[in-house]
């Protein structure tokens, strides 16, 4: 096998599994967001709610705010 064949072979090889890999990742994220969406207002006021607490638009903006600065 001659070496610029063996080479370009390589190359492909390593250009195929990047592309593939890309496609793979997204996928699985895709999948993984659909499964488990990330917390919104809509979900602290519920666990609020359900721990006893009254949820007040203010509480909820900070603990928001408090979990984007993480």
């Amino acid at each position: 096998m001659e070496l610029w064949l063996a080479l370009l072979l390589i190359l492909l090889g390593v250009i195929g599994g990047f592309v593939g890999g890309f496609f793979m990742a997204r996928r699985y994220m895709m999948n993984y967001f659909k499964e488990n969406p990330p917390i919104d207002e809509r979900m602290i006021s519920a666990m609020m709610a359900q721990m006893g607490q009254k949820p007040s638009a203010k509480k909820v903006k900070q603990i928001m705010q408090s979990m984007k600065m993480k």
